[in-house]
């Protein structure tokens, strides 16, 4: 193995995006990116543009632009003499690059990831009468206070209620999808001792015992 080590995105013939890590060669990790089809690969690849610190992806969903460390060097190989791949490569074994190579690697994974399936996170609502309603693209919510909660949905985002109780957020940028989802729990996070309020589906909440009489 060489001191300079690459990371690709890489088309192959099914409909998916294989990212192989630049880690050690007997740990070698990959990660799949399901696609709708397998043209869609050929677009988000080619679509894309890379500039110093700097990778924008366009796919199916719409189009990603996310800073990476200067200190990698990302390139678009041409799709005839590689088959369509990104590569990242770090420019030393220092323990500083590897973390920072793994980081652009995660941060490529994830515009991938965004632009084809998107993100999303689910929301619960527990306690009596509190729910959630759709008001156009807006969320409201009444969960215990004297006026109900209105949540915007920045540029991005949307917003989906199954039922009362339940809130999905959804967007391409990962990072985004989960702040917005931290800021609707933060309207009304579960306490400890009926555990009424806002949590992430599946969302372990410690309970407290109550004073006894």
């Amino acid at each position: 193995m060489t001191a300079t080590e690459t990371e690709t995105v890489t088309e192959v013939d099914a409909p998916q995006v294989r990212l192989l890590s630049g880690a050690d060669v007997d740990a070698l990790a990959t990660v799949e990116v399901g696609l709708a089809a397998a043209e869609d690969a050929a677009r988000l690849v080619t679509g894309g543009r890379i500039t110093t610190g700097r990778v924008q992806v366009n796919g199916p969903l719409g189009e990603l632009t996310q800073a990476v460390p200067v200190r990698m060097k990302v390139e678009q190989r041409d799709r005839s003499e590689g088959g369509g791949e990104l590569v990242v490569e770090r420019p030393t074994e220092r323990g500083d690059d590897r973390a920072l190579h793994g980081l652009t690697r995660t941060l490529i994974a994830n515009m991938v990831e965004g632009v084809t399936k998107g993100f999303e996170k689910r929301l619960e609502i527990q306690g009596v009468g509190y729910r959630a309603t759709l008001r156009g693209q807006a969320l409201e919510l009444a969960v215990g206070y004297s006026h109900a909660v209105v949540k915007e949905p920045p540029a991005g985002i949307s917003f989906e209620v199954p039922i009362p109780t339940q809130i999905v957020v959804k967007g391409t940028d990962k990072q985004q999808v989960g702040q917005v989802a931290a800021d609707i729990r933060k309207v009304r996070p579960p306490e400890p001792y009926k555990g009424k309020g806002i949590r992430y589906e599946g969302e372990l909440v410690r309970r407290k015992v109550g004073k006894r009489a």
